[in-house]
């Protein structure tokens, strides 16, 4: 991981204590918390003016975050629209912030949302992107949700034409939803030091502690429809909710919140790029950064205490057991 701090191209840029990675095998260097637009920016449910979404990102700013997140599909294209507007408003230059957004089935990064594996051609999807790189309008191409397979099957196609292969993939990574991240793409990150910017890393805000007493009315599961609160009435969400108030007793030890300890648990693990926040309000971009705070508290210790209570820890493939290894070498030799 490189030292703290951020090459300063425009004006002044006061990083504070946050922590910053290179995006997987590349020269750009990005803020492990970033800030995203998906059912934040743009939407009904979110904020929809121009004012807030600036006040929101200025904030992310001014504690060191310099990676935006968007999509053409988040609110029907308005995310992209409000948060272009916003960023023109901000106190900071084009040259300081990297933008990434998705292209579904000009920014700095740009993402295939989601593979079309069925339908088009890899080649095409390949050589689509590396069109994009060419004209200027990207500097990297990178995959969302995509499978371990497809991103491979990415990297050998642009490795045939002599082409530049994604750099980076964008899946969901949390306390509760692991095993993809740390197990079906652990090969990747061997091979192409391959770069990861999650999402909800909150796990949509379960993992705040919030719920843990009920649906708050100022909480966004009190706005959304009745059949999709029905969400805490599964046995599913009851389990992880009573999970989730014992990690808050590991927190309140360490002298943080429930969020940052989730948070700091996601930075905690070496292949994470950037862990991507949502906020409608200054005031949440304040309260999530603290985890930078509970980061270094993170001691093995630690990681085991949470892991004893998550039950969940995926089975990553190792390779052949020693014995089992000498046992069929033997029956080779016979």
């Amino acid at each position: 991981m490189p030292p703290q701090g951020f090459p300063q191209h425009g004006k002044r840029f006061e990083p504070k204590n946050m922590l910053f990675r290179y995006l997987g095998n590349t020269g750009l260097k990005v803020s492990v918390l970033g800030l995203g637009g998906w059912l934040t920016y743009g939407s009904d449910a979110g904020v929809k003016g121009v004012e807030q979404t600036a006040e929101c990102l200025q904030k992310a700013w001014d504690h060191g975050i310099n990676f935006f997140d968007t999509a053409e599909v988040y609110a029907e294209g308005n995310s992209e629209i409000i948060m272009g507007k916003a960023l023109k408003q901000c106190d900071f230059e084009r040259d300081d912030f990297v933008i990434a957004t998705k292209l579904h089935f000009g920014d700095d990064v740009v993402y295939a949302h989601r593979a079309d594996f069925w339908c088009t051609p890899m080649e095409e999807t390949v050589r689509a992107f590396n069109t994009i790189i060419e004209k200027g309008q990207a500097h990297y191409w990178g995959t969302s949700e995509w499978s371990a397979f497809e991103i491979e099957h990415a990297q050998h196609v642009a490795t045939r034409l002599g082409l530049q292969g994604p750099v980076v993939e964008q899946p969901q990574y949390n306390m509760f939803v692991r095993d993809r991240f740390e197990n079906e793409y652990a090969p990747l990150y061997k091979l192409y030091n391959y770069g990861t910017t999650v999402w909800s890393p909150l796990y949509q805000g379960i993992l705040t502690g919030k719920y843990n007493d009920g649906i708050p009315e100022d909480s966004r599961y009190a706005t959304i429809s009745k059949n999709d609160a029905t969400k805490f009435e599964s046995e599913v969400t009851k389990a992880q909710i009573a999970k989730v108030r014992d990690l808050t007793k590991i927190a309140e030890k360490l002298g943080g919140s429930m969020a940052s300890l989730a948070l700091a648990w996601v930075i905690k693990n070496p292949h994470i790029s950037v862990a991507i926040l949502g906020a409608t309000k200054a005031s949440q971009i304040e309260d999530n950064v603290k985890c930078l705070e509970l980061y270094p508290k993170m001691t093995d210790e630690i990681m085991q205490e949470i892991e004893d209570i998550l039950e969940n820890k995926p089975k990553v493939p190792g390779t052949i057991p020693p014995t089992r290894m000498a046992m069929t070498m033997n029956e080779a030799l016979k």
